[in-house]
């Protein structure tokens, strides 16, 4: 007997994709929810080669359901989360609330995923488990396989962020001011500080008193507890004029020593990773060729002369597959394979 699945913020930009990734990935489901505030009770919506009717997720009863896979905003997942958690169905967050909370396994399945196999085994579990940043979640998947190589003590990434991380204010928005630029209409900022189309904004989500944002923070934060807590991080993180697909420039330093050409082999060989390396125009990913695929890219692979034992590297993800609803999906999927069986065959 298969899954049910309640995808909760199905109309948004990560919910949407989450529904056309369950159908492509022909995951295991009897039935699939989609959910969303009461305005949108009704609206239809794709989900593979079927229209799903949005149903109203405040009064929904989620008694039977295997997954919740949610992207609805922080304040709904803390105020929602734990009360469908304790229903028995598996919360699987895309928000940030519960990321940083020690009894919330934050997972990447390619990178932590054995972590899932004592979080199953925990009676006390609270069935919430949290998906990462987008831009974490590309980097951690870069990091695992070097840093199991050589072991990665410090990292340094610059983020090239689309607008598509802001949600679809941020897409209307850069749509709306690349096509009045041309025909001499202001470019008035509204979702971001300043204007978005010809332009790059180095500042994402609020500033904390250290000088950093918080989307600076959250990479920090969660690379350590995703991969390692003595990794040193530091991140700048940017705003740029692309739609989908956030890139990294990435300087790493390591205790052992790794070549540019060690690297490149053992990414080849990594999970949910391509390599496109060719020292040649072109010969590297951008975020247009990430769009629409899982994997996360990796390119400029190259040796930094200037510390010991350094690696710099470009890599660039879908974020709204692999930064937020393929990963969740990959969890649930982990799950499954993990030995987690339907409530309904129970």
């Amino acid at each position: 007997m298969g899954y049910r699945v309640a995808v909760v913020g199905a109309t948004g930009n990560v919910g949407r994709e989450v529904l056309n990734i369950l159908a492509e990935r022909k995951f295991p489901a009897d039935e699939v929810i989609a959910l969303a505030s009461s305005k949108s009770t009704g609206r239809e919506i794709s989900y593979g080669d079927r229209i799903l009717k949005c149903k109203n997720l405040d009064d929904f009863d989620f008694k039977g359901v295997d997954f919740a896979i949610m992207s609805a905003g922080s304040s709904v997942s803390k105020d929602l989360a734990p009360r469908i958690g304790a229903s028995g169905c598996i919360v699987i967050d895309n928000s940030s609330y519960w990321r940083y909370n020690s009894d919330i396994p934050l997972i990447v399945p390619e990178v932590n995923g054995h972590v899932l196999d004592r979080w199953l085994a925990d009676p006390k579990r609270s069935n919430i488990i949290a998906n990462p940043n987008c831009s974490t979640a590309q980097l951690v998947v870069a990091l695992k396989p070097l840093h199991d190589f050589a072991k990665i003590t410090r990292v340094v990434v610059s983020t090239y962020q689309s607008v598509s991380g802001a949600g679809k204010d941020g897409i209307d928005e850069l749509w709306n001011q690349t096509k009045g630029i041309f025909v001499n209409d202001s470019a008035t900022p509204g979702k971001f500080p300043k204007q978005i189309a010809f332009n790059v904004i180095p500042h994402i989500d609020v500033f904390m008193e250290d000088g950093y944002t918080k989307e600076e923070w959250k990479v920090l934060a969660e690379t350590k507890k995703i991969l390692d807590p003595k990794i040193r991080v530091t991140c700048t993180a940017v705003r740029v004029p692309v739609f989908v697909g956030h890139s990294e420039a990435v300087n790493i330093e390591f205790e052992n020593p790794i070549t540019a050409d060690e690297a490149r082999d053992i990414l080849r060989e990594a999970p949910g990773i391509s390599v496109i390396d060719k020292r040649e125009p072109g010969g590297y990913a951008t975020p247009v060729e990430s769009v629409g695929e899982y994997d996360t890219f990796v390119s400029r692979i190259r040796e930094d002369n200037t510390v010991e034992n350094g690696l710099a590297m470009w890599v660039v993800s879908d974020n709204l597959r692999k930064g937020a609803a393929l990963n969740a999906i990959q969890i649930a999927e982990e799950l499954i394979a993990r030995g987690l069986q339907s409530r309904l065959a129970a």
